[in-house]
């Protein structure tokens, strides 16, 4: 029961995107052909949000849910994983027309398709837990 407030945010959150036609295959489709700017600013929404959020954990000193305090890691100086995990994570993207978190709103909404993209995350999140050990990581 003390989690189903959690569901019933990720469901609302559901709703909302789908309403906001973020899941939308042709939204992503445009924003990757630069034909409309409707994901380019909900992107930039979200990212102009975070900035201030953190800033507001940061000088608030928030907690989390169990009590514990919220620790932002320093920015890091290599760029070259980030910019090779980028650029993977933008040809799935481009690839399936999904960003791993819609996913489970496009399966929800019955695109069933989606769950063989679905399937293929799960897998793809367990083929780098079972190598991230031996990747440059720190």
């Amino acid at each position: 029961m003390n989690k189903l407030k959690f569901l019933l945010a990720g469901v609302a959150f559901g709703i909302v995107l789908t309403k906001a036609q973020i899941i939308s295959w042709y939204r992503i489709y445009e924003m990757f052909r630069f034909e409309s700017f409707h994901m380019y600013g909900v992107i930039g929404s979200a990212v102009i949000l975070g900035i201030i959020s953190i800033q507001i954990i940061k000088r608030f000193n928030i907690k989390d849910f169990e009590g514990n305090p919220i620790i932002i890691l320093p920015k890091q100086k290599r760029y070259a994983p980030a910019l090779l995990g980028g650029t993977i994570f933008g040809f799935g993207w481009a690839l399936t027309g999904a960003c791993p978190g819609p996913i489970y709103i496009l399966v929800g909404n019955g695109f069933m398709a989606f769950g063989i993209v679905w399937l293929s995350a799960v897998l793809g999140t367990l083929v780098y837990g079972l190598v991230m050990h031996k990747l440059p990581q720190k």
